[in-house]
This record gives structure tokens, sequence and C-alpha cells, in this order.
């Protein structure tokens, strides 16, 4: 039998890590609400996002906290409030096209 060893080079391997990389980091409803609300917002407060989703502050700071560590998400201070914002926004084209897929639906 002939092994199947070294389909994917190196760099192609790399690339499908790091896409299983962003969709595992949003992954979870509330994750993809933040982004689909920064979206339509380019610059939210934490107390804004939980006012839109209806979410408690301390989970929705967790969510955000791990987005922003995972390269996701940018924040910048303004006055007293950290404001937050897609660092790519081509991470929201993913979730428009997992939207219209119909797999399992």
């Amino acid at each position: 039998m002939e092994s199947k060893k070294g389909v994917l080079n190196e760099q192609e391997a790399e690339k499908l890590e790091r896409i299983a990389f962003i969709l595992k980091t949003v992954a979870h409803p509330l994750r993809l609400g933040i982004i689909h609300l920064l979206e339509q917002h380019p610059k939210l407060s934490v107390s804004e996002i939980c006012e839109m989703l209806g979410s408690e502050q301390s989970l929705t700071s967790h969510h955000l906290q791990n987005m922003r560590l995972k390269g996701i998400l940018s924040v910048k201070r303004d006055g007293r409030s950290m404001m937050y914002s897609l660092k790519e926004r081509d991470v929201s084209l993913i979730i428009e096209c997992l939207e219209n897929c119909q797999c399992n639906m």
C-alpha cells in the first residue's frame, strides 16, 4: 500500500491550523453575537454590547478578553471606557458564509 504521507505541505497544514484556531475562537453564540454587532458598529464598549445582547457584563467581558487575546478583536481606551472593534473585518465573512449554509438544517 502506498502511503499518503506528505499530501499537505507544511504551509497548507499551518493555514488549516490557523483556520481551525479562528473557528474555535468564535464558536460560541455570545461571541458570534459580539462579532455581528461589531460588523454594524465599528466601536462598542462592554456596556453597549451587554445592552444590545442582553448579556451579563462579567460573561461578556470574559468573551471579549478571550477574543482580544486570540487576535480577533482590538481594544482602545476612550476616557473611562474600553472600546472594542474587529481586528479583521473578514472574520465576519466566515459567519455570513455559515449563515447561508444549509448543512443539517
